[in-house]
């Protein structure tokens, strides 16, 4: 198969989703070597998971086809550009690539606005709409001092 192939599959995959009302117009695969390991759709709405976006479906299944939390080599196809939450989940998961057909101001345009996120996140801690507020108990950094110091912790 070639990228338009892959593409056109994740794009049909986000319009059957539509079409049967399992959640928003959004589709993904993972391919590794030529072979689709990981599908996804957004099933937001179905699931009731506001992080249940199509690529975040699409990684999760192809990190366990490969029994691994990274996507060394694979290549993510998806029916949109990735949102500010689907980004981060595909830089942690380091697939070599990531090929989009609809666009952020696209989506925008359908009422999939991303836009207030980048602007969060650009604001200090305090000026966010949502309160984050840091708290230390004594001992709040115990869970990462053991983890420093661990002899078999796993990096990633």
């Amino acid at each position: 198969m070639q990228e338009i192939d892959f593409m056109n599959r994740a794009i049909s995959i986000a319009h059957e989703n539509v079409v049967t009302n399992n959640g928003g117009p959004f589709g993904a695969i993972v391919v590794k070597d030529g072979k689709v390991i990981g599908v996804g759709r957004n099933e937001v709405t179905r699931t009731y998971d506001p992080t249940a976006h199509a690529e975040v479906q699409a990684i999760r299944e192809a990190c366990k086809f490969l029994g691994s939390f990274q996507l060394t080599d694979c290549e993510i196809y998806t029916s949109c550009e990735p949102c500010p939450m689907c980004i981060g989940a595909i830089y942690w998961a380091r697939p070599k690539a990531v090929y989009y057909a609809c666009t952020k101001s696209e989506a925008a345009k359908i009422g999939f606005d991303d836009q207030f996120i980048y602007e969060q996140l650009d604001l200090p801690i305090e000026k966010r709409s949502i309160k984050m507020k840091q708290i230390c108990p004594t001992n709040y950094d115990h869970p990462f001092e053991t983890w420093k110091n661990s002899t078999s912790r796993v990096d990633y």
